[in-house]
């Protein structure tokens, strides 16, 4: 499959190249693509590679997006989510309690209940197994997206357990799949400035390695707009593409932009427009092994997140119900879409929603 690009920038013609060809693109063709201001033919590249992959087909799912503590022993500098023990706004929620928010919720069409929330070291790993158990046990058709590789390193700490044998354990009581969280960049450069106190790279990964092993689809994220550096997000996307190529076991990357702390921050506190949709179509470009990029709406709004879809999403996430997290640190997007604002979003990019559950299997097309 080829396209017909006029006035491409001359030090993209290689790139071009290779897209056309399926080749494989490198570290230095990732950086010089985040270097180039040729948008359009990044765009259109993109858009070449998931066509082949997806076609028209855009996903999302109806999921609800729960809280179980926002007390947290890390200081990630990114983060306005977290409070200390006792602090004003702090809270704790048993399983029981999750059970009772999600019954307030909940539809008849709801896939999948996605947890978020902070590493509250005054519980013991036997509290973040009994939500898992007791959820699932009272909603036996939807699907468990909970516990990032952060936070199973974590469980390991105040367990004593390894992180292998913590997965096991919340396999057992109902867990279906992790979520990507905890990546941030994938440089130690960057942890050891951004979040000293969370899972290094080699143990994230090796967390995902080890649940691909078990046999779970996972995910994969990645936090840019802070200080990293271009070389650092295009390295991280190659770490991604080396596990993957060893386990298959990525189902979709998000890359979310940086949220500012707050919401009256300036433009300039905020990732761009042109950088948003260009790191969602070099990640399109640099993971050919993962089916799906995902545009996440919480971050970067509603109507780049339709524009994304032709420069390589294939994935607009899902209806949330309430996001708290980015919107503590000054998202200014909704909090959650309906399935027929998210059906009218896709529509209008002349793509074809598509309902999915969280493994991509298709529930119901919207001609």
């Amino acid at each position: 499959m080829s396209i017909t690009l006029t006035n491409v920038d001359s030090d993209l013609q290689e790139i071009v190249e290779k897209v056309e060809q399926g080749e494989r693109l490198t570290l230095e063709d990732g950086i010089k693509l985040y270097h180039s201001s040729d948008l359009l033919t990044i765009g259109q590249l993109a858009n070449m590679v998931n066509q082949r992959k997806n076609q028209d087909r855009v996903y999302f799912i109806e999921n609800m997006t729960i809280y179980h503590t926002n007390v947290c022993e890390a200081h990630c500098r990114f983060c306005n989510f977290r409070k200390d023990p006792g602090e004003d706004g702090s809270y704790t929620y048993t399983g029981d309690e999750l059970v009772e928010q999600v019954h307030q919720k909940i539809t008849d069409t709801t896939q999948e209940l996605h947890m978020v929330g902070g590493h509250n070291n005054t519980q013991s790993f036997d509290y973040y197994v009994d939500i898992v158990r007791k959820l699932k046990a009272a909603f036996p058709h939807l699907r468990m997206k909970m516990y990032t590789p952060a936070e199973i390193e974590f469980f390991s700490r105040i367990s004593g357990l390894s992180t292998e044998d913590v997965l096991k354990t919340l396999l057992d009581a109902g867990l279906d799949t992790m979520p990507g969280g905890g990546a941030e960049i994938l440089s130690e450069r960057y942890r050891l400035k951004m979040s000293p106190e969370k899972v290094s790279t080699d143990e994230w990964l090796n967390i995902h390695r080890q649940a691909h092993h078990l046999g779970m689809k996972t995910h994969a994220t990645m936090l840019y707009g802070s200080i990293e550096t271009i070389e650092e997000r295009v390295q991280h996307m190659l770490q991604l593409r080396e596990l993957q190529d060893e386990t298959n076991g990525y189902m979709v990357f998000i890359p979310l932009a940086v949220q500012p702390i707050s919401p009256k921050a300036g433009i300039k506190r905020r990732t761009s427009a042109f950088d948003d949709i260009k790191t969602i179509a070099i990640s399109r470009l640099m993971l050919d092994n993962f089916d799906h990029i995902k545009a996440y709406f919480i971050n970067i709004g509603t109507q780049l997140t339709q524009l994304a879809l032709t420069y390589g999403a294939s994935d607009v996430h899902g209806t949330l119900i309430e996001e708290r997290i980015s919107h503590a640190a000054g998202a200014l997007t909704p909090a959650g879409l309906t399935r027929d604002e998210l059906v009218w979003l896709i529509k209008g990019a002349n793509k074809v929603p598509i309902e999915r559950d969280t493994f991509y299997n298709t529930i119901k097309v919207y001609e």
